[in-house]
């Protein structure tokens, strides 16, 4: 790593060096986007930075496509081929954002060639394929994260310091949805790599149901076992070139009942055909000394409740903004009240992998290693298997 003088910008938190990463990035579209503009954000927000990104290299199928994302996000070079890009010794953090059929040979060599690696979720197709890359990190020093971004929402975060402290008791439930509609045949979507089953590997449950069996894990601890329904609404839609039609086999919504370890029962459910719903995660978590609630589109904000807090008459949930200089993250950002957004997880979520990287920091448990995206990819299969034998599924790594 070469090192680089960050300009004086905050008085005396601006004194001192920032090692430079040399970052590679596999994708160049909606992921591409996201983890580009965090990695440009975090230099001077995050501020000292733990580390400058330097955006040596990113790479896509199509060149004419890679060629114009190489010049509009501002990295130096572009490649067609992940393999030789992985040859660039510049880059220190491979960051595939690539389709999850692109996901497992990739970062398996990656590793191998000692990069450290952030890979969007789910992390693999399959537990068995998750495995796979949880062993090649495993036999090696390399830093290793999966995209679960929503961990570093502020909310979400604050929501497992209550948790942890004990404030909300024994935890009784977890419910958690997650609900899209652009599926919906009006659409007309055709038959991209999400709904191919040999490339996304399963549909709404990888695809959305990840990031709440994620924060499940999280928040309330491991899961013991699982039931489910899955549901295929459009079995068949038009090929992207236009020519016919293709079959689809991965699921369009799930439900699932879960148990934890700890005694708390659950709900998951996903979908990909609530018509209205653009991008609805919402969880609740109830306790014996409360209750938390969160809706991912107004992320800003926790609903709590406390038990005995006030008179009967007067009880109720109450809404906290999660903006306070207190708060996590929040001393990087606005005044009180200054919200922010999305897109600012992935800058949460990358200056902590690049504080582990520099500062030889454990990744877990508040970033999502390998091993997270592992245990959901099981929990995701037992999920498909409780919905095919229409039984209850006990989990097992």
């Amino acid at each position: 790593m070469s090192e680089q003088s960050f300009t004086a910008m905050a008085g005396p938190k601006a004194e001192g060096i920032a090692p430079e990463i040399g970052v590679g990035m596999l994708g160049y579209a909606f992921m591409g986007k996201a983890h580009t503009n965090a990695y440009k954000k975090i230099p001077y927000m995050m501020y000292p930075p733990p580390a400058i990104p330097r955006l040596v290299a990113i790479c896509g199928r199509n060149e004419t496509a890679v060629a114009e994302a190489a010049h509009r996000y501002g990295y130096e070079v572009y490649y067609t081929d992940w393999a030789r890009m992985l040859e660039d010794d510049r880059i220190q953090l491979f960051d595939n954002g690539g389709p999850n059929d692109a996901h497992a040979e990739p970062c398996i060599a990656a590793a191998q060639a000692g990069k450290h690696i952030l890979c969007e979720k789910p992390l693999a197709r399959n537990a068995e394929e998750a495995r796979r890359m949880l062993d090649a990190v495993t036999r090696t020093d390399v830093k290793h994260m999966v995209g679960f971004c929503y961990r570093f929402v502020p909310a979400i975060r604050q929501a497992r310091h209550l948790i942890e402290s004990g404030a909300l008791g024994r935890i009784y439930h977890y419910r958690a949805v997650y609900l899209q509609e652009w599926l919906m045949p009006h659409y007309g979507t055709p038959r991209i790599w999400r709904v191919d089953q040999e490339a996304a590997g399963s549909g709404a449950l990888g695809d959305l149901g990840a990031h709440i069996i994620d924060l499940g894990r999280f928040l309330v601890g491991e899961v013991k076992s699982v039931g489910a329904v899955t549901r295929t609404f459009v079995t068949e839609r038009p090929l992207p070139a236009g020519s016919g039609a293709g079959k689809v086999a991965v699921d369009d919504a799930f439900a699932a009942v879960v148990e934890f370890e700890n005694g708390a029962i659950g709900t998951l459910e996903a979908t990909r055909f609530a018509a209205g719903r653009k991008n609805y995660q919402v969880l609740e978590i109830n306790g014996e000394k409360g209750s938390i609630r969160f809706n991912l589109e107004r992320l800003n904000e926790l609903e709590v409740f406390w038990v005995g807090e006030a008179p009967r008459e007067t009880q109720g949930f109450h809404n906290v903004l999660v903006t306070e200089s207190y708060h996590p993250w929040w001393g990087n950002w606005w005044p009180h009240g200054h919200i922010i957004g999305w897109e600012h997880t992935f800058v949460h979520e990358i200056t902590h992998l690049l504080d582990c990287i520099v500062d030889d920091k454990d990744v877990a448990p508040y970033g999502a290693t390998f091993e997270d995206g592992y245990r959901a990819a099981v929990i995701c299969d037992a999920i498909l298997e409780a919905a095919a034998t229409r039984r209850q599924v006990d989990i097992k790594y």
